[in-house]
């Protein structure tokens, strides 16, 4: 089978699977109590949509340094993620079995995102 060659950040699978992410995180939190709204609920959300954005701003930087830099962030990004889904499970906000899906998602993207860093690499 031929590889599609990629023309956009649109093309990566790590930015389709962390679009998808973001979405899931967003509904996962709409299920959270109002007063949140401000605080684990913002931090979740932000820090989701970040890691495709970032993606998708670094394949448009023109330099692979300046791409493995937003990559870089991207990985924070998810770093941060698993921490507030940590937070929210200890605190009552997501349920075991989603906390251990999202985890299990988190580890997919992070393994996906040090992938393409190592294939920047020289």
């Amino acid at each position: 089978m031929e590889k599609k060659k990629i023309e956009s950040y649109r093309d990566l699978e790590v930015w389709k699977k962390g679009v998808r992410f973001a979405i899931e995180i967003y509904k996962i939190t709409s299920e959270f109590p109002v007063q949140e709204q401000f605080g684990l609920t913002n931090q979740l959300r932000r820090s989701a949509y970040s890691i495709p954005a970032n993606v998708a701003e670094g394949f448009g930087r023109g330099s692979t340094k300046n791409y493995q830099q937003f990559l870089k962030i991207a990985r924070g990004s998810l770093n941060e993620v698993e921490t507030f889904l940590h937070i929210g499970l200890g605190i009552g906000l997501i349920d075991k079995t989603k906390f251990e899906n999202l985890i299990e998602k988190t580890t997919e993207l992070g393994k996906m995102i040090h992938g393409l860093i190592k294939k920047l690499t020289p």
